[in-house]
């Protein structure tokens, strides 16, 4: 809940019992946290009716009063925060008060604001409660996970090529191809890049180096940038799924020609190694945190069931 979403929340109750309330506690105690946060000259249970009185009153909101609005709509607001958070509160209290005094509070589509007010509260609240609930993960809850998806946190330290999909154009851009040239062009295009990749791969096979088949990928697509690096760390994680076969492959070992959404690409294998649990500590009770949080919620949506009239909502 962001701090202005709250604050509507917080001076939805009438001013005039806000300010009643607000006053009698201030008097209770001569304790630090009694001492005022918010004075609003002005402003009390007995200035709807008389500017005279109104000019003789005042509203005093103590630092532990206003602690525990803070702690009810954002608990870790920082300092500069708060004291924009208490400018827009003692605004927004005035304004309420002004409202009041209006008889806005008095209208139908009042109790209907109210209402929902109430529900987007509650609805805040327990999703608030869930991730709290969902951010408590147990050391034996990592551990666990830990085993039974090792294969999850492998590092490969690969050698890549990539081949383009297609051959930039070499024709000039002056030149207006009909529809039928460029669907030609574009079906022989990807065809010799595609038999490039398997040029390549037999090549990488025979143990050329792969700095070399890069630059030579590149070159027959008619790229001008400088060739990318070759070497990588990578992860089953971080894999796309036709590339993920990689993971299975040993040392030494160089991948089939794999497919890409721009193209095509050849994994070698220089060495592969498993993450520490306290490497990876982190990212799994984030990941644990994450599938608690949507079984919890997917548990209170199939909890019922909505239906919407269609021929209502369609006008």
């Amino acid at each position: 809940m962001n701090s202005t979403s709250a604050l509507a929340g917080q001076v939805a109750p009438k001013a005039e019992d806000a300010a009643h309330d607000l006053n009698s506690k201030s008097r209770t105690g001569n304790t630090a946290s009694d001492k005022a946060a918010i004075t609003i000259t002005g402003l009390c249970s007995n200035s709807l009716n008389s500017k005279a009185a109104a000019s003789n009153c005042k509203t005093v909101i103590t630092q532990s009063q206003f602690q525990r609005i803070i702690d009810a709509v954002e608990p870790n607001l920082p300092a500069r925060g708060r004291r924009e958070f208490a400018e827009r509160y003692a605004d927004a209290l005035v304004m309420a008060n002004k409202a009041e005094q209006m008889g806005l509070d008095k209208r139908a589509i009042y109790e209907e604001q109210m209402k929902l007010a109430r529900v987007q509260i509650l609805s805040q609240d327990l999703k608030k409660l869930i991730q709290e609930w969902a951010a408590q993960i147990s050391d034996s809850d990592i551990e666990d996970y830990y085993r039974n998806n090792i294969a999850r946190f492998e590092k490969a330290e690969v050698d890549r090529v990539f081949v383009p999909k297609i051959r930039s154009t070499p024709i000039s851009s002056d030149v207006k191809l009909s529809d039928a040239d460029q669907q030609r062009y574009s079906g022989e295009s990807q065809q010799a890049m595609k038999n490039e990749a398997t040029t390549l791969y037999s090549r990488a096979v025979a143990g050329e180096g792969f700095t070399e088949l890069q630059a030579d990928a590149y070159r027959v697509a008619g790229i001008k940038t400088a060739t990318p690096a070759t070497s990588m760390l990578i992860r089953r994680v971080s894999l796309p799924p036709s590339q993920v076969s990689i993971m299975n492959l040993k040392s030494g070992d160089i991948s089939s020609v794999l497919a890409d959404p721009n193209g095509y690409v050849i994994y070698r294998i220089k060495a592969k190694y498993v993450l520490s649990l306290d490497q990876v500590r982190e990212e799994i009770k984030e990941i644990l945190r994450s599938q608690r949080l949507k079984d919890k919620m997917r548990d209170v949506e199939d909890s019922a069931t909505p239906s919407l009239d269609e021929s209502y909502f369609a006008r």
